[in-house]
């Protein structure tokens, strides 16, 4: 009897006990670690140089001297360079009729590189991975992406696979999101994610000017990454995920409308970007800064920004455009060491950079990436990132935030810590030493720098 009794008020304990602990233990297992990511690089034979870019704006029938013109001014303004890479279909002549094998080719040389090269690099076999996921915005096709990638590489049985599509340049950190929460159920597991965009079978031919803007800031490339929450894998990896915020603002339809896929009069298929965007994007912005700055500043910065903000208000200030520019006044720099901003345009990283009162050092990054390889939708993320790496910029404990922006609209945000000390090679090890250019002329300026005079025409051009 006294046995029972001594059990009886025991059982109740443990469970509090146990109630108490549980949180712990789970957190044990809910931390997400970047083991390794690789990134895509194209063939020499696929850049777009000053001759080719004009040559296949050239070749599109449907523009008249004025969109001409328009598209070189695009160009020369842009922030690109002569490096980047187009889809092999583009460079061959073929983006009007583009085939599905054409589609698929590109996608598996993308994403068969990536992989072939994060396998390599970290000794993970492809069928110890737990978690696949493959972002890809505007290419679904049967079967899925992630089933080629599970033939190809013959995975297990049981792997959990997830293909996310129409998400924009912000999916690679919408499909991290969605790993680390599986990670809370799924312990000890490897995820891999794959990010990249079908460009080709979208090359826009029409002639409608906020269609044409994407045939010339997007560029070929991608990313592969390795992700888990094993513990044990703690030393071998490269950042830690310590916070996530996603922002989705769907529900308004400026927003929502501001980057679309849609035809165009003449029926051609393309991605359209209004002028719309940059304040979709400015509002996105300032709801995720909200809700991210509390989690990553220290306290004594906050205080002194609420005070500013205050007194601010109180000389009515306060007006919408002051709302969009949340980030003025706010050192990020308390709480942040490195900006890894979406090369989405050189409009949109001077904006965020001067938004958050950025130095030229902190944009660097996002400048170069969008100078080497241009905007290449969701994986253009990891080439920054990959810059300040070859640049031996990320020292143990330094702290990253990724700004990112897409279709929908979204602005998702996140921030990574610095595991260790990183200067691997990685994508721009063969160019990284002639970054920053010394030599500042635009090649695009050089050449055709003349079409912002406005007492210029195009009437020599020759259209045949």
């Amino acid at each position: 009897m006294e046995l029972f009794i001594a059990i009886s008020l025991l059982l109740p304990l443990l469970y509090a006990i146990f109630q108490i602990l549980k949180p712990i233990f789970q957190r044990k297992h809910q931390h997400c670690y970047m083991l390794a990511y690789e990134c895509y690089k194209a063939t020499e034979d696929r850049k777009l140089d000053t001759e080719l870019c004009a040559s296949i704006i050239l070749r599109n029938k449907n523009l008249r001297l004025d969109e001409y013109k328009f598209l070189l001014q695009t160009m020369v303004n842009s922030g690109i360079g002569e490096d980047t890479y187009a889809p092999t279909m583009v460079i061959s002549g073929r983006e009007e009729h583009p085939s599905l094998p054409d589609a698929l080719a590109e996608m598996d040389e993308v994403i068969f590189d990536t992989l072939d090269g994060l396998f390599s690099r970290t000794g993970i076999r492809p069928t110890e991975v737990d978690i696949l996921v493959a972002n890809v915005s505007l290419l679904s096709t049967v079967p899925s992406l992630t089933a080629r990638i599970v033939n190809r590489y013959k995975m297990r049985e049981d792997v959990k696979v997830f293909n996310l599509s129409g998400m924009g340049c912000s999916a690679s950190l919408v499909a991290v999101d969605l790993v680390r929460q599986l990670f809370k159920v799924h312990r000890k597991a490897l995820a891999v994610v794959v990010s990249t965009e079908s460009m080709g079978p979208n090359w826009y031919c029409g002639k409608e000017r906020s269609m044409m803007l994407s045939n010339c800031l997007f560029r070929s490339g991608g990313c592969s990454m390795l992700l888990t929450n094993d513990a044990a894998l703690k030393k071998q990896a490269m950042l830690k995920l310590t916070c996530m915020e996603r922002t989705h603002m769907g529900a308004d339809d400026e927003a929502y409308e501001c980057c679309m896929q849609v035809e165009d009069d003449l029926g051609y298929k393309g991605f359209r970007l209004t002028k719309r965007l940059t304040r979709a994007a400015a509002r996105a912005f300032t709801v995720n800064l909200k809700t991210v700055v509390p989690k990553i500043l220290p306290l004594h910065e906050l205080i002194r920004y609420k005070i500013a903000s205050l007194r601010r208000n109180a000389k009515g200030t306060n007006s919408q455009r002051e709302l969009e520019k949340v980030g003025v006044g706010l050192n990020l720099k308390t709480g942040i060491e490195h900006f890894c901003i979406h090369p989405g345009g050189k409009a949109v990283i001077d904006g965020v950079g001067k938004g958050l009162g950025l130095s030229d050092y902190d944009i660097e990054p996002a400048r170069m990436a969008l100078h080497r390889f241009g905007n290449t939708s969701a994986g253009g993320l990891w080439y920054v990132l990959g810059y300040m790496e070859a640049k031996k910029r990320l020292k143990k404990g330094d702290r990253i935030l990724m700004i990112s922006f897409g279709a929908g609209f979204k602005c998702n945000n996140c921030v990574w810590k610095v595991m260790r000390d990183l200067k691997e090679g990685n994508v721009w090890k063969d160019c990284v030493e002639s970054y920053p250019p010394k030599d500042k002329v635009n090649p695009f300026m050089e050449k055709y720098g003349w079409i912002n005079d406005e007492g210029l025409g195009l009437s020599f051009i020759r259209l045949d």
